[in-house]
């Protein structure tokens, strides 16, 4: 939801960083993988209970998943790269619920398979809606320029990332947190099931005489 005001805010200075990594011959799926070690990283520090290292490499993390698109536009978008980037995404965004529930499995392993399972379906019904839309040829820039049909949703990147961040820095309201993210991003899914229930209406079959 917040996602298309903090674009028009940090592309500009993004862009200009991935242009001048480019020159230097840093690709963008270098940098993707990069980041994911780097997202690992800071799950492991979430189980080692080091919230301040875990908070930053988190954030570095996020850094470079917009520094390997800022660097694919200023040479070339490939659609290996594009799926690379969409699938580790997932991991890391799946690697963070894992973290808590292997850090105290007595109170967090619940919420963070609650959170694990709104996870799951809203990244069905957005990449289930994204295969159908290319079908369709549908194309979309409301996001700016992505691999795959971008739906806009009620819980976005913005909104992910500040829920772990607040998860991370406040390890103790883990189970609130968790909850209330899920529940949203359950109630974002659905609205992209309606959006598509109404979005891939088929036309009527006309029948010759």
């Amino acid at each position: 939801m917040l996602d298309g005001w903090v674009r028009r805010r940090i592309d500009p200075p993004l862009d200009r960083l991935g242009q001048g990594l480019a020159q230097a011959g840093i690709s963008a799926n270098a940098v993707t993988l990069a980041g994911l070690g780097v997202g690992l990283a800071a799950a492991l520090m979430i189980v080692l209970e080091l919230e301040a290292v875990a908070l930053a490499l988190f954030g570095l993390n996020r850094l470079l998943d917009g520094l390997d698109g800022a660097i694919a536009r200023s040479t070339r978008r490939t659609d290996r790269g594009g799926f690379l980037d969409i699938v580790l995404d997932f991991a890391i965004y799946g690697a963070i619920p894992l973290a808590f529930a292997l850090r105290d499995p007595g109170t967090f392993a619940l919420p963070a398979a609650v959170l694990l399972f709104s996870f799951y379906v809203n990244g069905a019904s957005f990449l289930a809606f994204a295969a159908v839309a290319a079908k369709r040829s549908m194309t979309s820039d409301v996001r700016g320029i992505k691999s795959i049909y971008f739906t806009a949703g009620f819980m976005e990147g913005t909104e992910t990332i500040l829920f772990f961040a607040a998860m991370i820095a406040l390890p103790g309201h883990f189970p609130v947190l968790a909850y209330a993210f899920a529940g949203l991003t359950v109630m974002s899914a659905l609205a992209r099931i309606t959006l598509a229930w109404h979005a891939f209406r088929d036309e009527p079959i006309e029948e010759s005489d």
